[in-house]
């Protein structure tokens, strides 16, 4: 038949019953599309088009079921039976290999709830009259869908990049591999999680140092989970005070400290066991009054007295020195600081400085560089910080120079930016107190009164998740002050899952 030009502008032909669109011959089917075909429109079997629109589909959908079939293969002495799965739609051969292709615009394939897609061959042939021959070779796999099930008999695979390859705007519920956590991770809709192995995490808080009014050495132990008095842990390698502390799941380390001068020592415990504390190598310099935080690798010291706007990092699982991490926005001491698993978040300071000490500042704990701003709080100093893997808490504080203790507690979003909130009020006025927290709790050993007021042993614990007052936990050992270094082995910066 003759051809017939369709359309305007365009390169429409009709020739022997086929559309033609950039040419004149059909190769197949209803429509011959030259140059880069947008869809397969030879798919056959239970996959069909249901519609189409432009000649540029966006998305296909799959929707019905294949049936369990029967057929042979061969004649005589030599005939084969085969059988297809049922329950899946296939888009590729169900025997002898011979694979269909599937292709959209946007890449993407639609298949309902329940269904199963099988790309690849799936040869599966039974007994013959001359014995079993190949009984199963079932190579399909599933790429795409939404599924019931899905079993895996050998190896998957999850997406994986470092933290400055995930999705911009990632679906909740999204799993994939950070290589630079080496951990997997998931989108819960608001914030990236790390799934964390947490066997051993027994919610132990470890607290140590600080003045009675002689420096201290020892290290006292609570069970964040229960209520009563410490124990005795063991003893820090140096008597000192004003030290901060970061641990992951299995150690307890204590940064740079005073004693009657700066010191730039560095020790650690084992969490899990008790006894006294060993060398872990030194920080950069001789500060103290130090903030610190840590994810379940990496613990992180910054600011300093004398004023400092240093941060520096160490890798927990080894021993040595402390590296330069960047550097805080201003220059502050007696900074509270807590973190999840991925971000590190730092406010308060000694007003006396200069700084601005109502800003809230974050990291993030896997990469290098200065701190941005996270929000704002009231400006205290010699706060305390605790946090799980989604609120962080500020507790206690002062101001200089008046030296009151505040008991004031207030939370933020890691995951969010923005302003600090009033949780509720400790059950006494303090500033620096001993933090630790597991997912659900945390709890602060008392440190430093207003002066004259006298030191006391009392503890107090907070659930994290809520809002409210303090409750009394127990008693300290003994009173101390200037103490500050609070860790455990369940803190918000493990992840928690």
């Amino acid at each position: 038949m003759p051809n017939i030009r369709i359309g305007f502008s365009s390169d429409f032909t009709l020739k022997d019953g086929i559309v033609g669109l950039g040419t004149t011959t059909g190769s197949g089917g209803k429509l011959d599309v030259d140059g880069v075909s947008k869809a397969d429109y030879k798919i056959t079997g239970v996959a069909t088009l249901t519609s189409y629109g432009g000649f540029i589909v966006q998305k296909q959908h799959v929707n019905e079921p294949s049936t369990i079939g029967f057929g042979t293969v061969g004649l005589g002495t030599f005939e084969q039976y085969y059988e297809t799965e049922t329950g899946f739609t296939d888009l590729g051969g169900v025997h002898h290999g011979d694979d269909q292709y599937f292709n959209t615009l946007s890449e993407d394939l639609v298949i309902d709830d329940g269904q199963i897609l099988n790309i690849t061959n799936t040869d599966m042939v039974g007994v013959t009259t001359i014995g079993e021959y190949d009984p199963h070779n079932h190579s399909s796999y599933v790429c795409a869908g939404s599924l019931e099930q899905v079993s895996v008999t050998g190896h998957f695979s999850v997406p994986n990049g470092g933290t400055n390859d995930r999705q911009e705007t990632p679906i909740e519920g999204t799993v994939r591999f950070n290589d630079d956590l080496n951990t997997l991770e998931f989108f819960n809709g608001v914030e990236w999680r790390q799934f964390t192995y947490n066997q051993g995490q027994s919610g132990r808080g470890l607290f140590g140092g600080g003045n009675n009014p002689a420096q201290q050495k020892r290290i006292e132990y609570i069970q964040i989970h229960t209520r009563g008095n410490s124990q005795i842990f063991g003893d820090l390698t140096v008597a000192a005070g004003f030290a901060a502390a970061v641990s992951s799941s299995t150690r307890g380390i204590w940064g740079s400290r005073y004693t009657g001068s700066g010191n730039n020592t560095i020790d650690y415990v084992t969490i899990p066991s008790q006894g006294n504390a060993i060398d872990f190598g030194n920080s950069t310099g001789s500060l103290w009054s130090r903030g610190g935080l840590s994810s379940s690798t990496r613990g992180i010291f910054f600011g300093g007295n004398p004023a400092s706007n240093v941060i520096e990092y160490i890798e927990m699982d080894t021993l040595g020195d402390a590296i330069d991490f960047g550097d805080l926005m201003s220059s502050r001491r007696d900074v509270a600081g807590f973190a999840s698993a991925t971000r590190g978040i730092m406010a308060g300071g000694n007003p006396g400085i200069g700084a601005d000490y109502a800003v809230i500042e974050s990291i993030t704990i896997a990469s290098k560089g200065n701190s941005v701003r996270f929000g704002e709080k009231d400006g205290l100093g010699m706060m305390s910080g605790s946090s799980n893997a989604t609120r962080g808490i500020f507790a206690g504080g002062s101001t200089v120079p008046t030296l009151g203790g505040f008991s004031n507690i207030d939370f933020v979003t890691i995951a969010s930016e923005g302003n600090a909130v009033n949780f509720g009020d400790l059950t006494q006025s303090t500033y620096r107190s001993c933090a630790m927290a597991s997912q659900t709790r945390a709890v602060f050993a008392h440190g430093t009164f207003t002066p004259g007021s006298g030191t006391r042993t009392s503890m107090d614990y907070i659930t994290i998740a809520s809002q409210g007052d303090a409750i009394d936990f127990g008693d300290k050992s003994a009173t101390r002050e200037y103490a500050d270094g609070g860790c455990s082995d369940s803190h918000g910066g493990l992840g928690g899952f």
